[in-house]
């Protein structure tokens, strides 16, 4: 146990792997008792678990982003429709449109079941954007790169810079208002000088934060990331050959999917489009395999899937298997309570245990280093 507990870094793939499925389980319930308590747990796990990187104290970011997402969301609901349902809370004055603008209204009464429907649908798209935050807060960029398959280097390496970009927005802020406190300036009275306050803080961190995303690209392709050696012609027909028909079975799954088409199916499980969706994902992955054999790179210090990361995913997969239990066999008004008529959300039994389940991260993997920790 003492060695389980030993202070490393999970690997990235954990990390994403239990956020995603923690945000698949938000995007399955409009109950807000539910989804504050997905939030508070994504909130535990990225505060007890995350790094001292710039990436790790960005997470406050996203919680400001979704309670921003939150009250936007209630706001245009009352702006525009705000009167959907019988129990009126108050009257705002009404804004007459032409005619070319015929079903939309401006303000005018607000109901209570308008309001609930705001609440519930940001509460939603706030839970899951913090959940990926959470992921990105949790997870090295870097070491997510060098763990990528070498057929996605390229995209990798793009697709790290965009991640990084707001951790390095938020750091470069923090050192921008540090700097603005060690400078004796003079209250700002006039707008001008107000305005002027606003441009010395805005270019700064724009600009330190593009520089710092740059010389990342940069020092990543001094390291060879994202280069390839020659590949020969049989794995050029292998790769393309399982690509097309890696997208022709998940576009047949998906047509599937979509339309609703009667399949025969065992314990709840439709056997074509499964075996559809595991055939595709299958030749992807083998397509990437092959492609990925001339992508020539090394690892310093390469992080290994232990007993933590199975843990961690772990508990992510629990979390979503059980709500996607309610919602399809189980009790799935629990998952979506009523609003006309209004009735109180409930946290069930089987809730609960999503929760604990999801939480389980922050308590059974071992902390980051010593050193990192902020």
């Amino acid at each position: 146990m003492q060695k389980y507990f030993l202070p490393r870094q999970l690997h990235p793939f954990a990390w994403w792997g239990w956020a995603l499925a923690l945000a698949a389980a938000a995007s399955t319930t409009t109950n807000p008792l539910f989804l504050a308590g997905i939030i508070g747990v994504a909130s535990l796990v990225a505060f007890a678990r995350r790094g001292g990187g710039p990436w790790g104290n960005a997470f406050k970011l996203y919680l400001m982003l979704g309670a921003f997402i939150v009250v936007l969301r209630v706001v245009f609901r009352i702006i525009f429709g705000g009167g959907d349902g019988p129990t009126i809370l108050f009257e705002l004055p009404r804004i007459p449109l032409p005619e070319v603008a015929r079903g939309i209204r401006l303000l005018g009464p607000v109901s209570l079941e308008s309001v609930l429907y705001g609440l519930y649908d940001g509460l939603r798209l706030a839970a899951m954007i913090i959940c990926i935050g959470a992921a990105n807060s949790l997870a090295n960029p870097k070491k997510l790169l060098a763990n990528l398959p070498g057929a996605l280097y390229e995209l990798g390496t793009v697709m790290v810079v965009t991640v990084s970009a707001l951790p390095q927005l938020g750091d470069s802020l923090q050192r921008v208002m540090r700097a603005r406190k060690l400078r004796t300036t003079a209250v700002a009275k006039t707008r001008r000088q107000k305005l002027r306050a606003v441009e010395t803080i805005i270019i700064p961190v724009l600009s330190d934060a593009l520089e710092r995303s740059m010389s990342l690209a940069a020092s990543m392709d001094v390291r060879g990331y994202g280069r390839a050696g020659q590949a020969s012609k049989a794995d050029r027909w292998a790769t393309a050959t399982l690509a097309l028909l890696s997208f022709g079975l998940l576009a047949v799954w998906a047509f599937r999917f979509l339309a609703g088409s009667p399949d025969r199916s065992f314990l709840g499980i439709p056997l074509l489009s499964t075996a559809l969706l595991l055939a595709g994902l299958g030749a992807a992955g083998l397509a990437l395999r092959i492609s990925g054999r001339t992508a020539q790179r090394t690892q310093y210090r390469p992080i290994k899937w232990q007993a933590p990361e199975t843990v961690t995913v772990a508990a992510g997969l629990i979390a979503v298997g059980i709500v996607l239990w309610l919602a399809n066999i189980g009790d799935p008004t629990a998952l979506f309570p009523a609003i006309t008529p209004f009735e109180w959300p409930e946290l069930t039994v089987p809730l609960l245990v999503v929760l604990l389940a999801a939480a389980l991260p922050a308590f059974l993997t071992p902390p980051p280093h010593l050193a990192s920790t902020p």
